[in-house]
């Protein structure tokens, strides 16, 4: 048996809680590995937490400014000799289809360094993003390690609810944020693929805090119980309006975008129910998608849906900001969406989709100044290759 599959064994075999040193054991035993450490992106993806036992003593380091952080963006590996000489860091990235979870840096004598090949451990690092994800069914550890500081209790419901931060495929890749990270509590975005569709939606509900929280698990719950039904898209919209509608008698409201991608042609069947919007980056030029405006879900009752469509080509980048964004005004009253996000959308088109959402919300702070942000802001990024 090859080293990465005897460490990959043990690692299925290990208990939830103990990952890490099984691994840390395994590189020790196979690859002299004298020091290894597992941290894990924050959920305002600003800095990287290292895995440990409560209480933390070990300080996080800045994804912007950090031999880890620049493995995490570069999304390679990035190696690093120690000051003495005789030893080397590697910090690879530890990432599962796309979605960017944090950094696993392997200290190793300088003459072992060269006998480990990194695709060995890079290898190692992508079974353990794996392990990670099942094992955070049955333990907390690797949460606690993703938080800076406390969640409220409406954006734990919201994290819990999303189902990652990025996905890629060979027709698409694509990453989604939100802020304010630690106190979220109406938007959402929500995806799921199959063999020939991406369904992807983004979610704004109405209010603040809990009841926010509460209103969008219902309305994101009741978009996936129509979509695993089999129901086409303006079904899916008509069960989670009636859903709405049923427990809250119209008194409060979701706003969604429903979009289905066809993966063989590019073709777009959409749902607009409310006020997230799309730009789309095509070659140099970005254009606001215009769609037929509908009710947001659970004004009225028995609400009709209708879908409509549009095409994507290899090359074109989609962009979707709840009001959140479009709405922020800087200092002098200008909205962000009128023409900064225009400017944003242009100056980040060399980053990877994955970090385009932290960028321009990064972007969206600095624009609006000192004024603390008043509403949810969500930003998905999507970058559509097709088939060949």
């Amino acid at each position: 048996m090859d080293r990465p599959t005897s460490v990959e064994h043990a690692l299925r075999a290990a208990a939830p809680h103990t990952l890490l040193h099984v691994v840390t054991s395994a590189l020790r035993e196979r690859y002299g590995a004298t020091r290894v450490e597992l941290r894990m992106a924050d959920y305002g993806m600003r800095t990287l937490q290292a895995v440990e036992t409560v209480p933390f003593t070990t300080e996080p380091v800045m994804i912007h400014d950090s031999p880890q952080g620049r493995a995490f963006g570069s999304q390679e590996p990035y190696a690093l000799a120690d000051p003495g000489g005789h030893a080397v860091t590697v910090h690879f990235p530890v990432t599962i289809r796309g979605d960017r979870m944090g950094v696993l840096s392997v200290t190793m004598p300088e003459d072992r360094s060269t006998r480990a090949p990194v695709s060995e451990i890079q290898h190692i690092c992508q079974v353990l993003g794996h392990e990670i994800l099942v094992a955070e069914r049955d333990t907390d550890l690797y949460v606690l390690a993703r938080r800076a500081t406390r969640l409220t209790l409406a954006a734990e419901m919201q994290w819990q609810l999303l189902p990652g931060r990025a996905c890629s495929r060979p027709e698409f890749s694509l990453g989604g944020h939100l802020e304010p990270a630690y106190a979220i509590f109406g938007d959402n975005f929500d995806w799921s693929t199959s063999a020939d569709h991406l369904t992807l939606t983004a979610t704004n509900g109405m209010g603040e805090g809990i009841e926010a929280a509460l209103l969008t698990n219902l309305a994101v719950n009741a978009m996936r119980n129509a979509r695993r039904a089999g129901l086409d898209l303006a079904d899916q919209a008509r069960l989670a309006d009636q859903a709405v509608y049923a427990q809250y008698g119209g008194s409060v409201y979701v706003s969604v975008l429903l979009l289905r991608f066809d993966l063989a042609t590019g073709e777009v069947e959409a749902v607009d129910a409310g006020s997230p919007r799309i730009w789309r980056l095509r070659e140099k030029d970005v254009d606001v998608i215009s769609l037929d405006a509908q009710l947001p879900l659970g004004m009225f009752e028995d609400t009709p849906y209708t879908s409509e469509r549009f095409q994507v080509l290899p090359g074109d980048r989609l962009l979707i900001g709840s009001d959140g964004v479009c709405d922020t005004a800087s200092p002098a009253g200008e909205k962000y969406g009128e023409r900064t996000l225009t400017r944003a959308l242009t100056a980040t088109r060399l980053l990877p989709s994955a970090q385009v959402p932290g960028a321009v919300l990064r972007e969206l702070a600095t624009y609006r100044g000192e004024a603390a942000l008043d509403d949810d802001a969500l930003v998905v990024c999507l970058d559509w290759y097709g088939r060949d």
